[in-house]
């Protein structure tokens, strides 16, 4: 069973999701203690491929409030653990494209931090406000059968 510790809500609203992997993350010291606290925030974290690794950025793990003078820093860069073959997928398609690839929700399985990212395309206000419109008429017509 897989217990959720961020999701990125925002991330359906703002972006048009294409392709979703699960990825592991490289933690240190008092993070992982963080984090099963659910101190955690994925609202601007983004993902970029620096030297054929691909690094978490802006992802905020508050300090772990028991620990001592040796706490993490909270918004360091964190190292994704992918194959190399997705990596380059992934890398290629931001390059060339106009994607980005930001992470969706981190999340534990059997004792280990995963991370869910996605591969997604900005949505302009346009898409928002079509996207807002369906979904209003998708609610009246599940209330109207309702009754």
């Amino acid at each position: 069973m897989n217990k959720d510790i961020a999701v990125n809500r925002r991330a359906y609203h703002d972006y048009l999701i294409e392709d979703k992997y699960e990825a592991g993350i490289a933690l240190v010291g008092t993070e992982i203690k963080s984090l099963r606290m659910g101190k955690c925030s994925l609202k601007e974290a983004y993902v970029s491929f620096v030297r054929g690794e691909a690094i978490l950025k802006e992802m905020n793990i508050s300090q772990y409030e028991y620990g001592s003078y040796n706490n993490h820093e909270e918004k360091r860069e964190r190292k994704l653990l992918l194959h190399k073959s997705e990596i380059r997928k992934l890398a290629n398609k931001c390059k060339l494209q106009g994607y980005t690839v930001i992470p969706l929700k981190l999340y534990f399985v059997s004792g280990k931090v995963k991370v869910e990212i996605a591969l997604a395309k900005g949505k302009s206000l346009y898409d928002k406000r079509e996207a807002s419109k369906k979904n209003t008429i998708d609610k009246m017509i599940k209330q109207a059968m309702k009754y």
